[in-house]
């Protein structure tokens, strides 16, 4: 990957690496003493689960760590292909765990850890959030940050995807191409995927309700979309792939039950971003059962922007904004 980011550690940080349970983290520490317990943020990356970092995402994770005042783990999971799906959720799920049950020693209160991440770590903390709600030997979550996350994998025609079909730094394609890599099977497939006949009729049945563009605040049907008609499935695609509708990926799915048990939420969206409607339709679902969302829209955002705060050669201020938000949505609670 190439890197045109200046890595900086604000001075008022430490960190250490280590190991959770076999998985690399990076710790970030304010220097400065604290009165009592500290929050403790479990962060991460994206990058579709075959890019991305610890030392990538240095500059996102100090200034999270230092704004927001808490103890911040950044999770190096293992990447796609060489490590085929599900590590990277794994590994995800497996340090949140430990460090879930080792908070104390690093000064982190249990009942403040809260975990988030962008794109596909936004994936991963919607997906890790539900399955926590099976544990009850575990801390309850204090809450999730979700980073313009991808959350369905349905329907790559919602409007956010083709209002922004050709807008950098993810195309409506790439998402499709870049999702059957990280898969391991086979890109002749994207066409199929994109116009929507990898989807049975039973679960189309199911989800349909939650993702219908009705469901979009209609500031977000104005720049215009067609409605594309369903198309028959094609049960040898589905063969091929049906991960990709389970809930270990598309969280938007998890029934009611889950749903509502879920933490607090902070939401972000871009308006120049294909997953925009994953992260819209998925807020809806969580309001509509019950939990507290707040959320904040990037007017001039895009998917990635939060990786261009520190460019040698210029800065997006959309991205400085979004993590100063989740930053103070992580302090304030």
């Amino acid at each position: 990957m190439l890197n045109l980011k200046k890595a900086r550690l604000h001075p008022g940080l430490s960190t250490e690496d280590l190991c959770f349970d076999g998985v690399p983290v990076r710790i970030y520490r304010p220097k400065a003493p604290s009165a009592g317990w500290r929050k403790g943020f479990v962060f991460f990356h994206g990058g579709a689960g075959m890019m991305g970092s610890i030392d990538y995402y240095q500059d996102v994770c100090s200034k999270l760590a230092k704004d927001s005042q808490t103890v911040l783990v950044s999770v190096g999971y293992r990447l796609s292909p060489e490590h085929p799906y599900p590590t990277q959720c794994e590994d995800c799920f497996a340090a949140t765990v430990h460090f879930m049950k080792n908070s104390e020693v690093f000064g982190v209160d249990p009942s403040q850890i809260v975990i988030g991440g962008d794109s596909a770590g936004g994936n991963y903390a919607s997906v890790i959030a539900q399955k926590l709600v099976e544990r009850p030997d575990l801390p309850r979550l204090r809450a999730q940050v979700l980073l313009y996350a991808g959350t369905q994998a349905m329907d790559f025609n919602l409007p956010s995807y083709q209002q922004n079909a050709t807008m950098p730094l993810l195309f409506q394609d790439s998402v499709v191409f870049y999702g059957l890599k990280y898969f391991g099977k086979s890109t002749s497939l994207t066409e199929d995927l994109l116009i929507g006949s990898h989807v049975p009729d039973e679960i189309r049945l199911k989800c349909d309700k939650w993702m219908r563009p009705e469901n979009l605040p209609e500031r977000f049907l104005r720049r215009g979309f067609r409605q594309i008609p369903a198309v028959p499935c094609k049960p040898e695609v589905y063969e091929k792939l049906p991960e990709i509708l389970s809930i270990s990926f598309s969280s938007l799915f998890a029934d009611d039950a889950v749903i509502r048990q879920l933490p607090e939420t902070f939401v972000v969206t871009c308006e120049y971003d294909v997953l925009r409607d994953d992260s819209l339709l998925y807020k809806k679902r969580l309001e509509d059962n019950g939990v507290k969302v707040s959320w904040f829209h990037s007017e001039n955002g895009f998917h990635g922007v939060i990786n261009c705060i520190d460019l040698w050669f210029l800065t997006f201020p959309a991205g400085v904004e979004i993590l100063d938000r989740a930053a103070d949505f992580v302090r304030s609670l």
